[in-house]
């Protein structure tokens, strides 16, 4: 479809959507439109030339391997959620927060992902988890890390014709791992979130033998919070550790003001949500929830 200022594709393949690409570098791709489709609606953009990619059937493809999954980038949330839960109960919970069910039967992991979004959902979590991108440019494929794909806001490391084929997302390597993830909105399902923090521990014989952790909402781009990440890694997983852990938070991001929230309500946040994952871990029995459901 063309006119005199845009124009629409719908491939078939991957290596018809591979083809479109080089041929037009600047094209804008879109699976379930759920933000793209702001800039039109509320801010009466012309895209341009826009690719759907709902019809290539090698981006809505999942994959369960031994030690990772591997989830295309145009499969809606939907369809690979309660697999990706199963392992990773936290994350799944997050993500049935993301919308409303028919946005999440219309979103893609590749589409919160490649909007390059400080406040997108899912990168805080898939970089604590060390999850891999597949970025395709014509035959070629190259994997970086995903913390690799944030550059600046909403600026990334993908080069010219290059798109996301597929996230791969490593399995827990024992139960040791705890992963924790927290969103903090002003309402709880169906909002944009002010700040999304992500801790993955290994604690064995109550030390951090591992620690990642991530955020969204604290810098222009989702972040590790490598600071936070030395204060932990190899420590007692005691009180005066996360004390210390949660001061250089202050060293690992600079946050800002914005209609969501403040500087120094971004920050009180985030230490405050690590002290929660310390609690929720030392003593599982405690209830730290404010929301219920019956």
């Amino acid at each position: 479809l063309t006119d005199d200022e845009q124009q629409a594709f719908s491939p078939l393949s991957l290596s018809q959507l591979s083809q479109i690409m080089l041929d037009n570098p600047q094209a804008r791709l879109v699976a379930g439109g759920t933000d793209i489709v702001l800039e039109i609606t509320q801010m009466h953009k012309k895209l341009g030339t826009i690719v759907y990619v709902g019809n290539v059937p090698e981006l809505q493809t999942f994959e369960e391997h031994d030690d990772k999954f591997v989830i295309g980038a145009a499969l809606p949330y939907s369809e690979f959620t309660p697999h990706l839960a199963a392992h990773y109960p936290e994350f799944g919970d997050m993500i049935e927060r993301i919308g409303s069910l028919q946005i999440r039967n219309q979103g893609t992991l590749g589409g919160n992902v490649g909007n390059a979004s400080p406040i997108g959902d899912t990168p805080p979590v898939l970089i604590a988890l060390d999850a891999k991108l597949n970025l395709r440019c014509g035959d070629k494929v190259r994997q970086i890390a995903i913390e690799d794909y944030f550059v600046d806001y909403k600026v990334t490391s993908q080069q010219v014709s290059e798109f996301i084929e597929s996230i791969e997302i490593p399995k827990p390597v024992s139960k040791a791992q705890q992963l924790k993830v927290y969103k903090i909105s002003k309402r709880f399902d169906d909002d944009i979130s002010a700040v999304l923090a992500t801790f993955n521990l290994t604690i064995e014989n109550d030390v951090i033998t591992k620690a990642r952790v991530a955020f969204g909402g604290m810098a222009g781009i989702p972040a590790r919070a490598i600071h936070c990440e030395q204060a932990l890694n190899g420590q007692p997983f005691t009180q005066a550790i996360i004390d210390a852990a949660k001061t250089q938070l202050t060293n690992d991001y600079k946050p800002m003001s914005d209609v969501r929230a403040s500087k120094d309500y971004r920050m009180t946040v985030a230490q405050n949500l690590l002290q929660k994952a310390f609690i929720e871990i030392s003593q599982p029995q405690t209830n730290t929830g404010v929301v219920q459901y019956a």
